[in-house]
């Protein structure tokens, strides 16, 4: 395997660096990782080569402009393992995540990527103000998704105890936080939410817990909610962002200190922002979708990774040399976050049309029931089945998403011929928050 240009004293040290010494390590880094990803990925090797272009090529950062996008559906066209750098035997680890298709998006990990990962989570939390010593209740989800795995590696690494909950029964979340008192919670922000009204329907009071962190992420926040959270627990919140495609949490992290958005870990992962439309990169602080291209992944090398989240690049603050991105709030295709997973109604339809008493015609409702997004799936029965056996086909519907995609909705039978109907572009999604 190619010998990575990386070596952990710059991992360390990389957030003290001046913004010079940064730019020749990115320049270095990106050099390695281009001709990693050209001479051992099919994909990349034909995509830089319908560019004309070649990794020798690349001699300065700017040069990443010339260089292809690749793009989430170039991750699900070479599905499972096509897209991997390295051979399967120095993989040590595999995540995935939802897909559109029933495809999803596949990556790998060597010991030097997993070990790169902890060293970015323990660099977030130290940001976040988490020291050695504490206990991490890590809420978020085990698995194929990143969060759970990835968090607790990066706890352990730091030094702290990682209490592994996972997502999920609230009435224990809340047993824990009173009988463990953890000093920090790693979760999504809505469902840290949930945690506070289970402590008031407990009898607790969320202000009184031993908590003082919250490592926030997995699906878009506003600073209201963070006042709301902060109010709500006595706590610091602050946000983690990443994304399975380029790593996982950690890509970038807010600074408790500051909490002005997240902090990019430019050593390991290269950010642009361009203009979703055009493809063309925008100056710094000028708004449009960011883009990723990974310095120092082996079994999963990103060029200039398209990530639909909208977003600004701004100067470092807490951490000079690390440029901030807005704290992301939208994204410009039709992905919908429902408590920390990702879902397309294109999912949906492909399970509902594996339903023979239910049609295609459907609509998907968004609502806020209390701190939670909600999403309701109406969906017609066709005409020759009965209302009694639709209805038993809705709580197939409800299970199958549960399963495939993994979160709950709710599912209206409906009648016939009463939901609209496509006059061109079809309105799948309604936004009723």
């Amino acid at each position: 395997m190619t010998d990575i240009t990386t070596d952990q004293a710059t991992n360390a040290d990389a957030v003290h660096l001046d913004p010079e010494r940064l730019r020749a390590l990115q320049l270095e880094r990106l050099r390695w990782s281009v001709h990693h990803a050209y001479e051992n990925v099919p994909f990349y090797r034909r995509a830089f080569e319908r560019a004309g272009m070649h990794p020798d090529d690349v001699r300065s950062l700017t040069d990443l402009a010339r260089l292809p996008f690749t793009t989430k559906n170039d991750l699900r066209e070479y599905y499972p393992f096509g897209m991997f750098a390295v051979p399967m035997a120095d993989v040590r680890r595999i995540h995935a995540s939802s897909g559109t298709t029933g495809r999803p998006t596949v990556v790998g990990y060597t010991q030097t990527d997993l070990d790169n990962w902890a060293d970015l989570i323990a660099r977030s939390l130290t940001a976040a103000g988490v020291q050695p010593g504490w206990k991490v209740h890590n809420a978020y989800g085990y698995g194929l998704f990143t969060g759970g795995l990835g968090a607790h590696a990066g706890i352990e690494r730091l030094g702290a105890t990682v209490i592994p909950m996972s997502g999920g029964q609230t009435a224990r979340q809340v047993q824990l936080i009173r009988d463990f008192e953890p000093d920090a919670i790693m979760c999504t922000p809505t469902y840290l939410l949930t945690i506070a009204d289970a402590m008031e329907e407990a009898g607790m009071d969320p202000r009184a817990t031993s908590l003082k962190v919250g490592i926030l992420g997995a699906e878009p926040w506003t600073n209201e909610m963070r006042h709301q959270i902060e109010q709500r627990l006595n706590i610091d919140a602050v946000d983690i962002y990443g994304l399975s495609e380029v790593m996982g949490p950690g890509v970038a992290m807010e600074a408790a200190a500051t909490k002005d958005g997240p902090h990019i870990w430019e050593d390991h992962f290269l950010p642009e922002i361009i203009d979703p439309e055009s493809g063309e990169p925008v100056p710094d602080g000028e708004p449009g979708e960011l883009v990723f291209t990974s310095l120092t992944k082996q079994a999963f090398p990103v060029i200039r990774y398209r990530t639909r989240d909208l977003t600004r690049l701004l100067p470092g603050s807490a951490y000079p040399a690390m440029r901030r991105i807005e704290k992301i709030t939208g994204r410009d295709d039709d992905m919908i976050i429902l408590r920390g997973v990702n879902l397309f109604p294109t999912q949906i339809e492909e399970i509902a049309l594996g339903i023979e008493t239910l049609t295609p015609h459907f609509i998907l409702e968004l609502t806020r029931q209390g701190h939670l997004d909600a999403l309701t799936v109406r969906i017609e029965r066709h005409p020759e089945i009965a209302a009694a056996a639709a209805a038993a086909a809705a709580e197939v519907l409800k299970l199958r998403i549960k399963t495939s995609i993994g979160t709950s909705v709710d599912v209206r039978v409906e009648e016939p011929g009463s939901l609209p109907r496509s006059e061109g572009k079809y309105k799948r999604l309604y936004d009723l928050r």
